[in-house]
């Protein structure tokens, strides 16, 4: 068991809730600032790992078990374990394939043949959908290879993760920061990579992540 697995665990935790890393510690009866990046390290440059009765509390807050849990600290395929949660198979492509023609229709609904599959948890959106993260721009909550559940008709609100569309095909997974009548703003989540502004006629459509597996 690794520090930086374990609390890759706990941001995999949150956004699989739809909130950051603050917010996870508000409802798990935390101080807001329990999880924040700079706590994860001492003052004399050592980790801090998270304490037990921290973890309890996020478990019993999200409704998560320990198995689940030991699951996102160890990388292993949630998603494949057959368990009993998976309640049925919804479209699966790469998040470099969602750009192209032929995947989506004017609504942001999965059409077409060139889908894979992959069986979820009991999600009640008939238009879910899953992309396969690549690249490093999702890190440290979404690594390469991770895959990501995506409700169109789950609400969005700030501080939730989305995947965007906009007019010019680019379809990229962001963190929702601001939006306006006019304007949506998006963080990136890895902060080596730039933000985002855009004006609402420049997007196609925005969906919230609302699962994700490692």
């Amino acid at each position: 068991m690794r520090h930086e697995d374990v609390w890759r665990a706990i941001d995999a935790l949150a956004a699989e809730n739809g909130l950051s890393a603050s917010g996870l510690a508000r409802r798990a009866k935390l101080d807001a600032t329990a999880f924040n990046p700079s706590k994860r390290t001492g003052a004399d440059g050592r980790p801090r790992w998270p304490s037990t009765e921290s973890i309890a509390k996020v478990l019993s807050a999200t409704g998560a078990s320990m198995e689940a849990f030991a699951s996102l600290v160890s990388g292993s395929p949630a998603l494949s374990r057959g368990s009993a949660r998976a309640a049925r198979r919804i479209p699966l492509i790469g998040l470099a394939q969602a750009g192209s023609d032929g995947f989506f229709d004017d609504g942001g609904f999965p059409v077409g043949g060139g889908w894979d599959e992959v069986s979820i948890p009991d999600i009640a959106d008939p238009n879910a959908y899953a992309l396969e993260i690549s690249g490093d721009s999702m890190e440290p909550v979404f690594r390469d290879g991770d895959t990501v559940i995506v409700s169109p008709a789950a609400p969005v609100r700030r501080g939730d993760r989305v995947v965007v569309r906009t007019r010019r095909g680019e379809v990229m997974a962001k963190e929702l920061l601001r939006q306006s009548a006019k304007r949506v703003e998006l963080a990136s989540l890895n902060p080596s990579h730039p933000n985002y502004a855009f004006e609402l006629g420049e997007l196609s459509w925005m969906h919230r992540i609302v699962w994700a597996s490692q």
